[in-house]
């Protein structure tokens, strides 16, 4: 037998484990499939109606049992373990994720899946708890108040200094974020922080003569102004 058989060998028993019984492969999809299910609901419940996706959310569930598939087969052959690593890296997702805190119960469902095909009951349990407990005391927790966008339009570009003064007696800070000026008229973008009374500040605008439109939208990109 050549050195590199030899190699081969020592390398190859070295990784391989005890084997599955079907019993430990039935137990462990058993109890993946119901941590699973403990996802599909939390999302259901905490995911916004307008952001919630039916067949996303039945994909956790899979997820999970695939994930706890995939580490139990690897666990029995270093082969299988590399094989898979090569059929996975060739694996592209393009679906665009609207929600960000779905990145979280996607990762969350893939790690149940992990620690269980592992074996690891406990800890996926546990895991899953305080992960539940974190997005529902995080979820409730008074949101700080958005800055919102005000564009206004003027025909007279010497009417800033009015608009200003109206500006400041409803807004907390403001920041203007562009200003475009012709001979005859004036587009301004501000990025406010309103203490209350958003309808008076765009009426009290309004009324000023050379004014033209104002519009306040919700602004949900950068808070700091």
């Amino acid at each position: 037998m050549s050195f590199s058989d030899v190699l081969k060998k020592s390398f190859l028993e070295g990784f391989v484990s005890t084997d599955l019984t079907t019993t430990d492969i039935c137990v462990t999809m058993l109890v993946t499939a119901c941590i699973g299910l403990y996802i599909y609901f939390i999302y259901r419940i905490m995911s916004q109606k307008t952001f919630y996706s039916k067949s996303f959310n039945i994909s956790l569930v899979a997820l999970a049992m695939i994930t706890a598939g995939i580490i139990l087969a690897i666990q029995s052959s270093v082969v299988i373990s590399l094989g898979m690593v090569g059929a996975l890296s060739i694996v592209r997702f393009r679906t665009a994720i609207k929600n960000p805190m779905d990145l979280v119960y996607l990762f969350w469902s893939i790690s149940v899946g992990i620690v269980c095909g592992a074996g690891l009951f406990e800890v996926a349990l546990i895991v899953s708890v305080f992960v539940t407990v974190a997005v529902v005391v995080l979820e409730f927790l008074p949101a700080v108040k958005e800055p919102k966008l005000l564009v206004i339009n003027a025909k007279d570009p010497d009417e800033e200094d009015a608009i200003m003064e109206v500006v400041k007696k409803y807004v907390k800070r403001y920041k203007v974020k562009s200003r475009n000026l012709t001979s005859d008229n004036m587009d301004l973008l501000l990025l406010v922080s309103i203490k209350e009374k958003d309808a008076e500040l765009v009426k009290e605008i309004k009324k000023l003569s050379n004014v033209n439109t104002v519009s306040l939208m919700s602004h949900d990109g950068e808070v700091g102004i």
